[in-house]
């Protein structure tokens, strides 16, 4: 700031860390805004790297820290509903003017100690308002995306969305379809992960955004579940459980989210139809949600193993030992267990079999630490040939290893020669009798 103000160029603060600071909550990264043009900024600081040139972004790298520096600026025709064909460098209030909403359009003077508010931020922040800057049409217009932005800070804040702005988010609710998924996803999950999910998800029922971003999940409302004793639809035990979760990833907030959505397509399909199978076809539904969300395949995976697999808690005081430590050394078994915990105290089931689950994890925890005696390596250097045997030997060999009937890798691969004996030299397995 102070090299900015040394060479002539106002400097300010700007953004979300005014915002926080006004608040009193710990401020995240430091944005800065100026009237110094991009390749000024560029020769005063020999290390900065343009990311975003055409508009007047720069990141500055300085004493261990990034800063992005952005040129003050006026906006032209927003013609892809993301981002402006053009921009105009301008002055402080051009640039404030051209901003989301008046809690985001605030600048502070740290040398001068002095606030800049242009759009009557301030005043917002006191009374905990979320309003467009300008009209809230022509503000989420430029980008749709606002409309989720809107009830984000809605709920990270704790904030109302004024009327004028939360009947604009209504009445453009269906042209969010024009934002990436990318983009929507990246919302829609710090509004799962944030301090109020369950706001937000009223916030995009009611908004209409639900209907048009996750139509799976709005059909959950006022589908009943096969619970007798339950007193609420499936879309209210999912809110209730998913405000329980201890700050839970992506995954465990979207499995979460989607761990009954199985029961309003099961429902759709037949309402006479048991849906004791709603898990399976929940994953599946689950799979193409994330899909159409663009998630990694490992996040994807994830949340479809969770949705599948949480109806195993029902079975574990019946499954065999080593059918229950395999269950309990699932990669990600704590989100499966917090989902589980989360769905018993949204639907008033006791917690017996989660204490159950703990006892065990404390019991058996050396064997589940532990790795498997043989991989599918050593079975080619056995000579088997790769193939779908080599699942069943694995499987079998990690049974008996976690029953206590092999424990060391030579028991391990004497079994593996006696009950799959190799038959003609080709590598292929006479099946044990």
């Amino acid at each position: 700031m102070e090299k900015l103000r040394l060479h002539g160029h106002e400097a300010f603060f700007a953004g979300g860390w005014v915002r926080d600071f006004l608040l009193r909550r710990k401020p995240k990264d430091i944005d800065i805004a100026t009237s110094a043009l991009p390749d000024e900024v560029r020769r005063l600081f020999p290390n900065a790297r343009p990311i975003g040139a055409q508009f007047g972004v720069v990141q500055v790298p300085i004493y261990g820290h990034t800063y992005e520096v952005a040129t003050f600026r006026s906006d032209d025709a927003y013609l892809d509903g993301r981002r402006p064909s053009s921009v105009t460098f301008s002055g402080p209030e051009q640039d404030a003017l051209r901003r989301d909403f008046t809690v985001n359009g605030l600048f502070f003077d740290p040398l001068a100690d002095r606030l800049i508010d242009y759009v009557h931020g301030r005043n917002d922040i006191q009374r905990r308002l979320i309003r467009t800057i300008g009209n809230p049409g022509e503000r989420f217009a430029e980008d749709k995306l606002r409309m989720l932005r809107a009830i984000r800070l809605a709920c990270d804040l704790g904030f109302t969305i004024v009327p004028e702005t939360w009947k604009a988010i209504q009445s453009l609710a269906p042209e969010i379809l024009q934002v990436s998924w990318e983009r929507i996803r990246d919302e829609l999950t710090r509004i799962l992960t944030g301090p109020a999910p369950a706001l937000g998800l009223d916030l995009l029922r009611d908004s209409g955004l639900l209907r048009q971003l996750l139509p799976e999940v709005e059909a959950m409302c006022g589908i009943s579940h096969s619970d007798k004793e339950s007193a609420t639809d499936v879309y209210s035990q999912t809110r209730a459980a998913i405000t329980l979760l201890r700050k839970p990833g992506a995954a465990l907030a979207f499995g979460t989210l989607l761990h009954d959505v199985g029961k309003a397509a099961i429902w759709e399909q037949d309402a006479a139809e048991p849906i004791d199978r709603h898990a399976e076809v929940g994953a599946r539904i689950a799979e193409d949600i994330c899909r159409r969300l663009k998630m990694s395949n490992e996040d994807t995976n994830r949340v479809a193993d969770l949705v599948r697999a949480h109806v195993y808690f029902s079975k574990v005081m019946e499954m065999r030992e080593s059918a229950l430590k395999r269950f309990l050394r699932k990669p990600g078994f704590s989100d499966h267990l917090e989902l589980y915990r989360v769905n018993c105290l949204s639907s008033r089931r006791d917690l017996e079999i989660h204490a159950y689950i703990l006892q065990k994890l404390e019991e058996y925890r050396d064997q589940l630490n532990a790795g498997l005696l043989i991989s599918g390596d050593d079975l080619i250097r056995m000579g088997y040939s790769p193939g779908p045997a080599f699942r069943e030997i694995l499987r079998t060999v990690e049974d008996l290893q976690l029953e206590g009937r092999v424990r060391t890798r030579e028991e391990a691969l004497e079994y593996v020669q006696s009950a799959f004996p190799l038959t003609g030299g080709s590598g292929s397995i006479e099946r044990p009798h």
